[in-house]
């Protein structure tokens, strides 16, 4: 699979109201298209290698694949904190930023126009807020943080697959709760938490700067490999049923 190239996406993020300067990274499948798009929003660490492979994967699967660098327009210190507030509240130039992504796969001529949205970690929580915007065909959440208006954010809510690990402290019972919030709305949805697997189960590698790693170990953060397989193959299984039919 090749590696993913560079893009620019300043243009479009601009005229949405997003960054003065968004890259991209897109990634191609190598079997004849036209192919769904993904949106992949990376995790709080930004983008990196272990990300950068979660792009291709997706387009291993068969997806025209982007993933926005929401930190272009001034690096992750700066970007971080209002990024991760911008997840949960819905509003400000992220979600341009994921928008100006999203009509790029839908423009581009090897586009079907059907386009899911899958996020790790702090892009979990964009994808569960974008999940309900109606502009997505389907989500895929991965130890994404929750709306705090569950039942109101969901309500309308394109399909939604979600994983999570119940070794993961900052999200106890959070599977749960998005499993009962998707079948109130009466949404099409798998949820499953994985008992072994802690926050960033589905990461390739450990990831982060090297000086906190060994705290994410403590706190069972980092890849657990038979639960990610478990994962993937659901992950896949789901997008092709709403992406690819």
């Amino acid at each position: 699979m090749p590696a993913p190239t560079a893009i620019d996406l300043t243009e479009r993020s601009t005229a949405l109201g997003g960054s003065r300067k968004l890259t991209g990274h897109l990634a191609k499948p190598t079997t004849p298209g036209p192919w769904p798009g993904v949106v992949v929003v990376h995790e709080a660490f930004g983008v990196d290698d272990v990300m950068l492979r979660q792009t291709e994967r997706m387009a291993a699967a068969g997806y025209l694949t982007l993933m926005p660098n929401l930190f272009t327009d001034g690096g992750p210190r700066r970007c971080l904190v209002p990024t991760m507030r911008a997840a949960l509240s819905g509003l400000g130039r992220a979600y341009a930023d994921l928008e100006a992504a999203r009509t790029a796969l839908t423009a581009h001529p090897d586009c079907t126009g059907k386009v899911g949205l899958i996020g790790f970690c702090m892009g979990g929580a964009f994808a569960l807020v974008a999940a309900g915007r109606g502009i997505y065909d389907a989500a895929s959440a991965n130890y994404g943080q929750l709306p705090k208006d569950i039942d109101r954010a969901l309500a309308e809510a394109c399909p939604v697959v979600g994983s999570y690990g119940g070794r993961d402290r900052m999200l106890k019972g959070a599977a749960a709760k998005l499993d009962e919030a998707l079948e109130r709305a009466q949404i099409a949805h798998d949820v499953k938490e994985y008992p072994e697997a802690g926050h960033s189960f589905l990461n390739d590698a450990e990831n982060g700067p090297a000086a906190l790693r060994p705290l994410l170990r403590i706190t069972g953060a980092g890849p657990h490999p038979e639960s990610a397989a478990d994962a993937w193959r659901r992950i896949e299984d789901f997008f092709a049923e709403h992406l690819k039919s």
